[in-house]
């Protein structure tokens, strides 16, 4: 197990952020342009919270900052052991700690840091203790929005992609689906009546109503094939690869997640980065 490291030994100075106020829309876009899944929000240079893709997909129709991000995020001490940092990650199901010093961002760390410093190490414990053998695939003909709604019911980042022939072909992670996604703005019709169906001057159900037209924006995700967005160039591992080889992959391919198949190739679960953290936590 790692000995002395700090969370300033590894975190990230160069730190993507929204500020308040703000919109979902520059949210939207900075998360594509930075291919981050994250970011901490600050208001008068104090991080005030958290926004994600999950909070853009969770609420697709909100276009206010304020109301879209996790508000009172978890911050970390740039001068705390990196056991604590996974520890606290791991036990609040979270991937990312901005690094908080004097009541200033110093930095983040986040679960994908950590697993490089578990690839630089020498861990031969098997990843199938480890892996999540109830993760569920979706097909490749799947629509993308409802890859995007079973994702979002699996409490899930990523979902592998099989074919007929029931052989792991791709994986469909959240950036994907938010990189396929855009911002759609239409308009939509609200009757307002001035009677109730109980009304004593109501007659034959006939009342006064008034049509109110207003507009609505919300994130889009297209009906178009899995197949069409997954990732293709599949990096895969058996369930006996050890911990540290499959940190190296992922660090390496710069992915969070690698299925895990059996000799024929069948899926058998999808490893997880922040499950790897474990391989700290539990070895202190």
């Amino acid at each position: 197990m790692p000995k002395n490291v700090k969370v300033m030994d590894i975190m990230r100075t160069d730190v993507a952020f929204a500020t308040l106020p703000g919109s979902r829309d520059e949210v939207h876009a900075l998360l594509k342009e930075k291919r981050v899944s994250g970011v901490p929000v600050l208001k008068d240079g104090k991080v005030v919270g958290i926004v994600s893709r999950a909070n853009l997909l969770k609420n697709p129709e909100e276009e206010q900052l304020a109301l879209l991000m996790t508000r009172n995020p978890l911050t970390i001490d740039p001068n705390v052991d990196i056991t604590v940092a996974a520890k606290t990650l791991l036990d609040n199901g979270i991937r990312r700690l901005p690094v908080v010093e004097d009541g200033k961002l110093r930095g983040i760390i986040s679960v994908a840091d950590i697993v490089a410093v578990l690839a630089e190490m020498e861990i031969p414990d098997h990843v199938g203790q480890y892996m999540n053998p109830n993760s569920v695939p979706v097909w490749t003909n799947t629509p993308l929005n409802v890859v995007a709604r079973i994702m979002e019911l699996a409490k899930s980042k990523a979902v592998p992609v099989i074919d007929s022939d029931l052989e792991v072909v791709g994986m469909i992670t959240d950036r994907d689906v938010i990189s396929a996604s855009v911002i759609e703005d239409s308009v939509e019709m609200s009757d307002m009546s001035n009677g109730a169906d109980d009304d004593e001057w109501t007659w034959e159900s006939m009342r006064d109503t008034m049509s109110i037209y207003y507009s609505v924006s919300r994130v889009q995700v297209p009906a178009i094939p899995a197949k069409d967005v997954m990732v293709s160039d599949l990096v895969k591992a058996a369930y006996i690869s050890g911990v540290s080889e499959c940190a190296l992959k992922m660090k390496r391919n710069r992915i969070d997640q690698i299925p895990i198949v059996n000799a024929n190739q069948r899926f058998l679960g999808l490893l997880k980065d922040r499950n790897l953290l474990k391989a700290i936590v539990n070895g202190n």
